[in-house]
């Protein structure tokens, strides 16, 4: 049997490709936070390397923002430069006539400035300098800037997304009924002569409940973190429906870890209160349980109350503002948008047969962290 061995990488064509490659990947991480002086600070020696010209700078729309290599005298000259090229719309190149220099030996005689656009607008340029103009600098220059222009498109676009997240958290804390929270300063004001140590625990709760709901930071977070704000709402619940409401609970411990989106499971909770109580001429009980199966953290809610109609279920989901949903569809979209469509909400009901709503999450995914 022969036995392969790599001796060397390939061809020199082939090791070329290699340190382009791993070149632009030094300087992506920079750009995809998007252009700013210190995006731009971290990824021109790169974007420098890249072309191999002894100067670059990368600017916005007025002016330079990082310039790395030689001729540095030369960034104070960049302003009418990168105005012609905005203006133009298209790669500019100038020679000795604007960048006058009594510097002898400087290696900067003449400058491509190649546009960075974003969503069809002009954010910056990419300003390559040498001795003298080439075409293929021109054509160097002009496919370095679209690449970067192509990173920092992929951060505008993860920005959106962060912007989208937080506004879909900010209409599911708009949900968050105001009954419910005057119900509960009702129940806890209930115990305050009968039972005041209790009256006091569940104020507690009622304020850890509403610091978590409404916390400002992270677009993740455990479901541990997300199941105690769970115990805490049911508490509350149980101090106002008595023995109305009975709760089971079974969790894994080896899933507690799992990083989960937001404000992703509560909801459903408390979907299940809301509608196995309504219609129900007795007990109800919520079911919660969280396990592991190989590279997923599934995690069931049931009820065993009045059930819904699967249609208007289907509505929900499909973001139907004018039910009474406490945010299925939010949480079917947020779920979606963080790990693929193949990871939305399942619902089973049926009118008298109760709700169970399950969650698939993976362990790990790509940017999913609390």
């Amino acid at each position: 049997m022969r036995v392969w061995r790599r001796t060397h990488l390939g061809s020199e064509a082939d090791r070329a490709t290699f340190r382009t490659l791993h070149t632009a990947s030094l300087a992506s991480p920079a750009l995809r936070e998007g252009l700013t002086a210190a995006s731009a600070q971290r990824s021109v020696r790169h974007l420098r390397a890249l072309l191999g010209t002894p100067a670059l700078a990368v600017t916005d729309t007025a002016s330079s923002l990082a310039w790395d290599g030689e001729g540095d005298h030369h960034e104070e000259q960049l302003r009418p430069l990168v105005a012609a090229t905005v203006e133009r719309g298209r790669t500019h190149s100038a020679g000795r006539s604007e960048l006058r220099c009594e510097v002898a030996g400087c290696p900067v005689r003449t400058v491509v400035l190649s546009p960075l656009v974003v969503d069809e607008r002009i954010v910056g340029t990419l300003a390559a300098f040498a001795p003298y103009p080439t075409a293929g600098l021109a054509l160097a220059a002009d496919e370095t800037a679209q690449w970067v222009s192509g990173q920092l498109e992929l951060a505008e676009l993860d920005a959106t997304r962060t912007r989208s997240a937080e506004a879909e958290v900010r209409a599911l804390r708009a949900q968050i009924s105001p009954h419910f929270i005057y119900n509960s300063l009702n129940a806890i004001a209930s115990f305050v002569r009968t039972d005041p140590d209790r009256a006091r625990s569940l104020l507690l709760e009622f304020a850890d409940f509403t610091r978590y709901s409404f916390r400002r930071h992270g677009e993740f977070t455990t479901l541990a973190e997300e199941l105690r704000s769970i115990e805490r709402y049911l508490l509350l619940e149980q101090a106002r429906f008595g023995d109305r409401l009975q709760v089971r609970l079974s969790v894994a411990p080896e899933v507690l870890g799992v990083a989960v989106p937001f404000l992703c499971v509560q909801p459903l909770v408390e979907n299940a209160v809301r509608h196995g109580l309504e219609g129900a001429s007795g007990a109800i009980t919520i079911t919660i349980t969280a396990h592991d199966r190989g590279s997923e953290a599934v995690i069931e809610v049931e009820d065993d109350g009045a059930g819904e109609d699967p249609e208007r279920v289907r509505r929900a989901l499909a973001g139907d503002a004018s039910l009474d949903s406490v945010g299925l569809g939010n949480v079917d979209a947020r779920l979606r948008a963080a790990y693929g469509d193949g990871h939305g909400l399942v619902v089973e009901t049926a009118p008298g047969a109760g709700t169970r709503v399950v969650v698939r999450v993976p362990k790990f995914a790509p940017g999913v962290q609390a």
